[in-house]
């Protein structure tokens, strides 16, 4: 029985989510309503992540089982044809019975954008958070410093993450861009928990915004209390880019992705 690898992109303004939800279209219900006419067959679809209603991706894994032989361009051409205009399937590829995208994975990028000229952005509507006061990025440079390296993150994940610990490893943090037009962080680690993608962006811009200093960052951290730290940025700015993986299961260590199950 073949497993497949799909590699996603899709726009998430119209849905509720990856995940099936009773109150709304979500992204695994419409991308399983296509297989089902492509392959005469009901799959069962594992995600690397849960991405939230709103979030957008460019690297989302999906793996799934199937009877069915088919060609791999069948699974992007054929897919493609039978998927709504705001999803596609970008990559497919056989992988090993015991691949799983989420406990496989060691680890994931995000991007989250931020328009911050003046004036609003039709354009940018649906894909930025727009903040028109004007950010200081070296002050969100030297704020974002103070993420990096293995943490608890409390501070910075949702009242309702179902995670068992908040220890999570930050690899990296950007920022790109110039104020006053358009920037981007940037944000890989080992895994992430609900809402921490968001969370981080909305404190880094409060010191952006010279509400706060740099080193206030370090002190939301190591307080382990959200309500120590700023407002969840909204979930439209934030693009799933990537998730990595290696040639088998990652060892599992406090706050590596086996025990990490983000929910962005």
């Amino acid at each position: 029985m073949p497993r497949l690898k799909l590699t996603l992109e899709y726009d998430g303004t119209r849905y509720v989510g990856w995940q099936v939800q009773p109150n709304g279209i979500s992204i695994q219900a419409r991308l399983g309503q296509a297989l089902e006419q492509l392959l005469g067959e009901r799959v069962a679809l594992e995600a690397a992540g849960r991405t939230d209603a709103g979030v957008h991706a460019t690297g989302q894994v999906v793996c799934f089982d199937t009877e069915r032989v088919l060609p791999l361009k069948a699974y992007w051409m054929g897919l493609n044809g039978l998927l709504p205009e705001d999803i596609a399937v970008v990559r497919a590829e056989e992988v090993p019975a015991g691949f799983d995208p989420r406990r496989w994975s060691r680890g994931k990028r995000y991007r989250y954008r931020v328009s911050n000229r003046p004036s609003r952005s039709p354009l940018r509507r649906f894909t930025h958070w727009e903040v028109f006061a004007p950010l200081d990025v070296e002050a969100l440079r030297r704020g974002a410093a103070h993420l990096l390296g293995r943490h608890d993150f409390s501070s910075f994940r949702a009242s309702n993450c179902q995670a068992a610990h908040a220890l999570r490893e930050v690899r990296r943090v950007e920022v790109q861009g110039t104020s006053g037009d358009e920037l981007s962080f940037v944000i890989e680690g080992t895994a992430f928990l609900k809402h921490m993608v968001r969370n981080l962006v909305g404190t880094l811009v409060e010191v952006g915004k010279g509400r706060r200093p740099d080193t206030w960052v370090a002190e939301v951290l190591a307080a382990r209390d959200r309500k120590r730290a700023g407002p969840t940025a909204p979930a439209h700015g934030l693009v799933m880019e990537e998730v990595f993986y290696g040639d088998g299961p990652p060892p599992r260590t406090p706050g590596g992705t086996a025990d990490g199950d983000d929910e962005e």
